[in-house]
């Protein structure tokens, strides 16, 4: 899937990890306005009550190395003056995998897909309908490229199963063979290059084009 997405006149940047779609909250942010810094927005988003019970109670869904005790301290602070937080600490002390923290000129806050849309229905619940629909384009294009791409190899495959049989039969094959031992060597070495050339066995490529 591409690196980013456009959604209403803006840039959103994606990650991937561990087969997870993670979206810029910083890019989100700037949903806001050229007078809101993200990094604001993302802290005073996270350090409130509902937005703590929403992540921890994700982290304790998929993630087994999840701390809770330390989540458990953070509720107990969540709305005192004096409480701050960022995804950045968030992640330190409760070992969380919702988000990404990349440090430097071009670094940002990431967060999985379901945060994310969270983030967008308390900043900007409109922008929120926009990425849901340009993510699923993504998606369905990435879907389709994905099946062509299976359809191309099975033709390949196809073509190239019938050169290497003719090619056994022709150089590998002795005459005094029974058609039972001829059998056994066609299996053989068809397997022998299916597997090598595109990953299937030989009967896997004939099945796959019933």
């Amino acid at each position: 899937m591409k690196k980013e997405m456009e959604v209403n006149g803006l840039t959103v940047q994606l990650k991937k990890q561990n087969g997870n779609d993670y979206f810029s909250l910083t890019d989100i942010a700037k949903s806001q306005g050229e007078n809101i810094r993200p990094a604001d927005l993302i802290k005073n988003w996270i350090r409130t009550r509902t937005t703590l019970e929403f992540i921890g109670t994700w982290e304790k869904l998929y993630n087994p190395e999840f701390k809770v005790v330390e989540f458990d301290h953070f509720k107990t602070q969540a709305g005192l003056p004096t409480f701050g937080l960022s995804p950045g600490l968030w992640k330190e002390k409760t070992n969380a995998i919702g988000f990404i923290v990349i440090h430097g000129k071009y670094g940002g806050t990431y967060a999985h897909k379901d945060i994310a849309f969270e983030f967008c229905s308390a900043i900007n619940p409109i922008f929120k309908l926009f990425l849901i629909k340009e993510f699923q384009r993504l998606k369905e294009a990435e879907t389709n490229h994905q099946n062509l791409q299976w359809s191309v190899q099975r033709m390949i495959s196809k073509i190239n199963y019938h050169i290497h049989t003719d090619a056994i039969k022709e150089n590998l094959i002795p005459k005094t063979l029974t058609k039972e031992q001829a059998a056994i060597v066609y299996v053989n070495e068809a397997d022998l290059l299916n597997v090598a050339l595109f990953g299937i066995t030989a009967q896997q490529c004939l099945s796959a084009d019933r």
